[in-house]
């Protein structure tokens, strides 16, 4: 039997072995920082959709103004921030007294709540449980949590702005800076992937603020019809809250239920039914006709993607959910579906 003689490895092999080993281990500590680092990353993920927000305004004003664009990215930042800072001024005692009856209606409604469990034997446990929340040390403990998280927003929030501000004042540079970290022979494929998934999120922006204000007005009027107090206020709420998909709603509805229940169980009843109905007419009336020209996501993706988000990345990542689901939509249909594995597929900009 003739001995089956070794081919030769060449230095070329060698070579390119070393560098797939090396470029794997690259993958892996750049997946490792980006995980330590993932707040970090959050908090710039939020100051490029402020840059779009902020370059979508001042594209706008440069088109109907002929402003070149330094001069309308300054106004369309003063802009985007005086609009909260008027509003603020303008409704702002209002909705600071409206608060202030939230506040003092929801210990009335916690007791009310309580009255009407009384009737079926369950009331006990729920003082049980508000008598654990309200333990001294309890409260000492959570009170100086929330002021170092409100220290950290704030800090996160001028992140964000300033961020913001300089990703618009000069976009290409910081495009053109990614697309030079990839290979050569892969620089048009991903300026073309960075291209699609700006435009995505930059009509899901604009989509996502006109259904914010569509509610928040919807939610106001109603309240206000059904006589129930703080309908400014709750209206805001409801308005800032539907930015988060599914659970903003829901978050938004409680401290109206709540202030309803001291009026009446039937008053709470009424406002139940209208957050309901303005969340089917969200659903299958404002979405819908504001998809056709935005980004049209799955629902049981977008579902599915607040929970996996708000797992790995805490209240930054439910808040941050949709943008987040708009991104990786974007990234699969591109560069796995349509490169991988080459399968026609349009993607929410072509659609």
């Amino acid at each position: 039997m003739r001995a089956e003689t070794l081919r030769p490895v060449s230095l070329s092999q060698h070579k390119r072995a070393a560098e797939r080993l090396i470029l794997a281990m690259l993958l892996i500590a750049l997946a490792a920082a980006l995980w330590t680092l993932r707040a970090v990353v959050l908090t710039i993920f939020a100051a490029v959709l402020l840059a779009l927000l902020l370059s979508e305004i001042a594209k706008t004003l440069s088109a109907r103004l002929g402003l070149p664009h330094r001069p309308s990215l300054a106004v369309a930042v003063i802009i985007a921030l005086s609009v909260p800072a008027g509003a603020a001024w303008l409704f702002g005692r209002e909705v600071s007294a409206q608060w202030q009856l939230i506040v003092q209606a929801i210990p009335q409604a916690i007791d009310r709540f309580v009255a009407l469990l009384d009737t079926i034997g369950a009331g006990d446990a729920l003082r049980n449980a508000v008598r654990t929340a309200l333990d001294p040390d309890a409260v000492v403990r959570r009170v100086g949590s929330v002021a170092s998280s409100s220290l950290g927003a704030m800090i996160d929030l001028l992140l964000v702005i300033f961020g913001g501000i300089y990703l618009a004042a000069q976009p290409r540079l910081y495009r053109t800076g990614l697309v030079k970290l990839i290979p050569p022979r892969s620089c048009a494929m991903a300026g073309d992937v960075l291209d699609n998934v700006g435009a995505a999120l930059r009509r899901w922006l604009l989509g996502q603020l006109a259904a914010m204000a569509l509610v928040g007005l919807l939610t106001g009027i109603g309240l206000a019809l059904l006589g129930s107090p703080s309908a400014l206020a709750l209206g805001v709420l409801a308005a800032v809250l539907e930015f988060i998909p599914y659970i903003g709603p829901i978050l938004s509805a409680v401290p109206a239920i709540a202030v309803a229940l001291v009026q009446s169980p039937e008053q709470a009843l009424w406002v139940t039914g209208l957050y309901l109905a303005i969340q089917q007419a969200e659903n299958h009336l404002i979405q819908p006709l504001i998809q056709q020209r935005a980004v049209d996501i799955p629902p049981a993706l977008l579902l599915f993607g607040v929970v996996a988000m708000g797992t790995l990345f805490g209240v930054q990542g439910v808040v941050l959910a949709a943008p987040l689901a708009v991104l990786l939509y974007v990234l699969v249909k591109q560069l796995y579906v349509r490169e991988a594995l080459h399968t026609p597929t349009p993607l929410p900009t072509e659609q």
